[in-house]
């Protein structure tokens, strides 16, 4: 679902338990804070079982179904036959009996899973997934030693580490099996009951909001609650700074305006402003590379892409940003098809999970809006985003080799937030600028 990604909802099983599934069968429907997506079998078979129900947060590496595939033993019908071997158990073999009781005691103490959208350190999926299976505490996970790049924790680190636990947890099980020989019954003392908290103390320690009489109360979407999360860690990890330019577009309103009709006849699509801008980013991202990068850590990933996030409004008023992929390699009639097709798709929410991810550099049009300009939030893990303000008729001074008079121009404000952790004001201020540059020098007579 794409490195950012964690976990997803499940909305819709597809598929019963007993029903037949062909190979690349949607099976059911999950969704994230970006898109909804059908996930498909890698597999012929019988579902077997479905280990989560509609409305619950999956996260990335879970099982979710199980499939029994052509010649394969069914599932529950092991099952059954080690739960009867196990009642068939002879109580006159008191080494079994023991080995049952200590295995009951190992299995009550409950090593909660690792919840690694709190961890600021960086595991693989693999690391991941590993440290789940095995029980592995996040106070565990967080004392490996990592031997990897940027002291990553490795397969093998955390191999290394499961053997260490395993070799002085045979040492606690001989000492839990000898005592057992001498006390066979074990009482294991009930958990310590926490005092819930009392009502007071609770509206003590969550802010204070008034509800009047007639007040509407609304909870939060899925999309919602993603979304807010989402804002509030791009506002605490990238130090925003912004930078504003305003730019006469005169040429580029005057140039669209001759030639969308012929375009729609030729092209049949109609051409926006929106891809005009994107051209320009592009530009301006090919000219100032440091823009286009990512902060991991203590590095800098130099991206080798030009990738361009498009923020789409969407019919419930969330937003969605579809990704152009190597923009900079488009012709305007390849981006003006692009944008529009992203665009609509977005719309329709038939976006498919790779076509929202990979961006390097995201633009958002607040002058849909109406908006004069904006100070957008940095799109996690970029440095920077591009805001269009509104395209507005205004008097200007315009200057020429007869001298300077005053006419009606149209213009519009950029507006550029950037993280000023590794993009200074000068890198910040000069690629707006650029941007604006490139509009303004717009060829009126330019062929499309």
């Amino acid at each position: 679902m794409g490195e950012s990604v964690a976990e997803a909802t499940l909305t819709t099983w597809l598929k019963e338990v007993g029903d037949t599934i062909e190979m690349d069968e949607a099976v059911f429907e999950i969704a994230t804070d970006k898109v909804d997506s059908e996930v498909p079998s890698e597999v012929e078979g019988v579902l077997l079982e479905k280990r989560f129900d509609v409305d619950q947060i999956i996260k990335v590496g879970e099982v979710v179904a199980v499939i029994q595939t052509n010649g394969a033993a069914p599932v529950e019908a092991k099952s059954q036959e080690e739960e009867q071997a196990s009642q068939e158990m002879p109580a006159s073999q008191p080494s079994q009996v023991l080995e049952k009781q200590i295995s009951e005691i190992q299995e009550s103490v409950v090593v909660p899973t690792p919840d690694f959208a709190t961890l600021d350190r960086f595991y693989s999926p693999l690391v991941k997934n590993i440290a789940k299976e095995e029980g592995i505490s996040m106070q565990e996970l967080e004392a490996i030693v990592g031997t990897g790049k940027s002291g990553r924790v490795t397969k093998n680190d955390i191999k290394a580490f499961l053997e260490n636990r395993s070799s002085n947890g045979s040492t606690e099980s001989k000492g839990v099996e000898e005592k057992l020989i001498k006390e066979p019954e074990v009482k294991v003392a009930p958990a310590p009951e926490i005092p819930p908290k009392t009502k007071s103390q609770v509206q003590s320690e969550a802010p204070q909001t008034t509800v009047s009489a007639g007040d509407e109360m609304i909870p939060l979407s899925r999309m919602g609650k993603l979304i807010a999360k989402h804002m509030t860690e791009s506002v605490t990890t990238s130090a925003h700074v912004q930078s504003f330019v305003e730019v006469d577009v005169t040429h580029v309103v005057n140039w669209r305006n001759k030639v969308k009709k012929e375009f729609e006849a030729r092209e049949g699509e109609k051409l926006t402003f929106t891809p005009i801008f994107m051209e320009a980013v592009a530009m301006a991202l090919k000219k100032y590379p440091l823009m286009n990068i990512s902060l991991e850590g203590d590095n800098i990933i130099k991206k080798k892409n030009i990738n361009l996030g498009m923020a789409a409004a969407l019919a419930d008023g969330n937003l969605i940003v579809p990704v152009i992929k190597n923009a900079d390699q488009l012709n305007l009639v390849g981006m003006a098809k692009t944008v529009n097709d992203l665009a609509n798709r977005a719309r329709n929410n038939q976006l498919k999970p790779d076509e929202i991810k990979d961006g390097t550099y995201t633009v958002t049009n607040v002058g849909t809006f109406g908006s004069v300009f904006g100070t957008p939030i940095i799109n996690q893990p970029q440095v920077g985003i591009l805001a269009l303000g509104a395209i507005r008729k205004l008097p200007a001074v315009i200057e020429t080799d007869q001298g300077e008079y005053i006419g009606i121009r149209s213009k519009m404000f950029l507006s550029h937030s950037y993280d000023h952790r590794v993009v200074n004001g000068a890198l910040g201020g000069m690629f707006v600028k650029t941007v604006a540059d490139y509009l303004e020098s717009w060829d009126i007579n330019r062929e499309i």
